[in-house]
């Protein structure tokens, strides 16, 4: 394993970092509400990723190879819930006073990660590449949620801060409306994603 930490980390980096429906999400959510309001929509995705990653590494990836078709099904959900949050985006109010009481909640997050196609996916091949089940499984099951716990950790703050940094350039209900519009809009592009 330590001889792939390095492939481990630029893998994490590459896929935690670019954009995603998480990443999206604590953008928007960033902007609107603010770092402080959107802690438990990232606590949700960083603790449901990790307990996802953590399941897939304890035997849930033997039945993903087993059963193909549970693939499809995640990407069919997680299109399902992208399309609407992406509509809610779109359409959620610019006014302060009623918009800043709806932020996304940690269980709507933390459930999303069981069904977030490129989260999913990401653990398959993270689980698959980086831990050797026949020497030190328990070690390098251990660093792979250890590094990628943290790689969450960093991501969705990063995404969080990073629109909580646009919203000072926020100076109309326009603005606002424009950038809720692109931010629905790269979730119906993730999801897009999903199938080509």
């Amino acid at each position: 394993m330590y001889d792939q930490f390095l492939p481990l980390i630029l893998f994490g980096i590459a896929t935690a970092f670019t954009p995603g429906p998480n990443n999206i999400l604590s953008s928007y959510s960033g902007f609107n509400f603010g770092f402080k309001k959107t802690i438990p929509l990232m606590l949700g995705v960083i603790l449901g990723w990790t307990t996802m990653l953590t399941v897939m590494a304890s035997g849930l990836i033997i039945i993903f190879q087993k059963y193909i078709f549970l693939q499809s099904i995640i990407k069919i959900l997680g299109t399902i819930f992208l399309i609407y949050l992406a509509y809610k985006i779109a359409f959620s109010s610019t006014n302060e006073s009623e918009n800043i009481k709806k932020p996304v909640l940690f269980f709507d997050t933390f459930l999303f990660q069981f069904i977030n196609p490129k989260g999913v996916m990401v653990a398959m091949i993270a689980v698959s590449t980086f831990i050797d089940v026949q020497n030190n499984y328990l070690r390098d099951a251990t660093i792979v949620i250890i590094t990628y716990f943290f790689m969450a950790v960093f991501s969705v703050s990063s995404w969080c801060l990073l629109g909580k940094y646009l919203r000072k350039f926020a100076t109309s209900k326009n603005f606002i409306k424009k950038f809720n519009y692109i931010m629905s809009f790269l979730l119906i592009v993730c999801v897009i994603m999903f199938y080509v």
